[in-house]
């Protein structure tokens, strides 16, 4: 019971981490070194009356371009987070699903991903990377958009496999059954044909036998 009061004590002595410099501290996530917030936590913005314009492409491709003001919901930790005056350059991919309520207002939400492309200093006239470079991480990022559609594609293609490798046992039964049936049919049906046939020949060859005696 002493050690456990004493590590409490120790715990609630200890002095907290100070948010601005753990978040300019290097951190590392799957051998990649970086800095900022740490993997795994948030951020929640509210969002100004801003101005989405579209433009349509094709049927079914529209350009779109916001802009608008965010706000945080809470407060920045003193002394946290970049320079005021540094840019981002980000690349969404997202859905948005969107419900019509009226002749002039809809309901919409927005999920996806969004991926840094680049970045600029406060003070400093060149982003972090050249437009050339820029695309080839937009790149990246689509083509492990892509093949993780792919995977959810594949891993739903099996789950059908396997309902269809477990449901033709039961089908296959109705398969048979049915070929049996249909010789079940046919034989009824030559049975009823076979006396009608048989009646057809004999009048034929009583009729021959007249002609022939004529």
């Amino acid at each position: 019971m002493a050690t456990r009061s004493r590590s409490a004590k120790r715990s609630a002595n200890e002095p907290k981490s100070d948010p601005a410099v753990s978040y300019n501290d290097f951190k590392e996530y799957e051998g990649q070194r970086y800095t900022g917030m740490k993997i795994g936590r948030s951020h929640k913005w509210y969002y100004d009356n801003g101005e989405w314009r579209e433009k349509k492409i094709t049927p079914d491709l529209w350009q779109i371009g916001y802009a608008v003001t965010k706000r945080r919901a809470g407060r920045a930790p003193e002394g946290s987070g970049v320079p005021v005056g540094t840019e981002y350059h980000w690349y969404i991919v997202a859905h948005q699903n969107t419900t019509k309520r009226s002749a002039n207002d809809y309901t919409t939400s927005l999920s996806g991903l969004k991926f840094k492309i680049a970045f600029k200093r406060a003070g400093v006239e060149k982003w972090s990377a050249t437009p050339k470079t820029q695309r080839k991480r937009m790149i990246m990022f689509l083509e492990s958009v892509i093949a993780d559609l792919e995977k959810q594609n594949h891993s739903e293609a099996d789950v059908l496999t396997e309902r269809a490798k477990r449901a033709p046992s039961g089908r296959r039964k109705g398969l048979a059954a049915r070929p049996m049936v249909k010789r079940a049919t046919r034989r009824r049906r030559a049975a009823r044909r076979a006396p009608r046939q048989r009646h057809a020949r004999r009048a034929t060859r009583v009729q021959h036998d007249r002609r022939s005696s004529l």
